[in-house]
């Protein structure tokens, strides 16, 4: 076995897991945009347009405005200096459950040559975590069919059909 430790998790790494710790997550920071950020957005819907750098910095502003009830991880190839993964979960307070909150975890990505290292997954539990310590009761997510068992992996289990309408 190799070493290294996953300052995050507190384990040690074994062999083939070394990329995964020199791929840390962290919160998306306005130069991601020079990094491929929206970019790795559209393997996820082809219906990502462009944004300019200014619609760009005026959404981060939007968004980092709510705190910790939005975050947005991405996982960067440090020797690419390219964003290859990232995902988000928001939190909505409710009136249920004693005025609980609820995690929404949407957009997760891993760009196509990243793949079967197991980033998605890491992305998940970093948003399933930073939901719970928010104070969560649950976290929920939407997904296709044909990546139900990726999120059956992350330890979600299916509960109800989706609708959506489309403007």
């Amino acid at each position: 076995m190799s070493g290294g430790m996953d300052e995050r998790s507190g384990t040690t790494a074994v062999d083939g897991e070394e990329d995964d710790l020199l791929l840390q997550l962290r919160r998306l920071e306005i130069s991601d945009n020079a990094k491929g950020f929206v970019e790795l957005l559209s393997q996820l819907s082809t219906a990502t347009a462009p944004l300019s750098d200014a619609d760009f910095r005026a959404r981060f502003a939007d968004l980092a405005a709510l705190g910790d009830d939005h975050l947005i991880v991405v996982a960067e190839d440090r020797q690419a200096g390219r964003i290859v993964a990232t995902g988000s979960v928001f939190i909505e307070r409710k009136f249920l459950h004693g005025g609980g909150k609820v995690g929404h975890i949407e957009d997760v990505v891993v760009d196509a040559a990243a793949r079967r290292r197991r980033l998605g997954q890491r992305v998940v539990r970093y948003l399933s975590n930073h939901a719970k310590a928010a104070g969560c009761y649950k976290v929920i997510l939407d997904c296709t069919p044909d990546l139900r068992s990726f999120y059956e992996k992350c330890g979600f289990t299916e509960k109800t059909i989706q609708m959506a309408l489309y403007f």
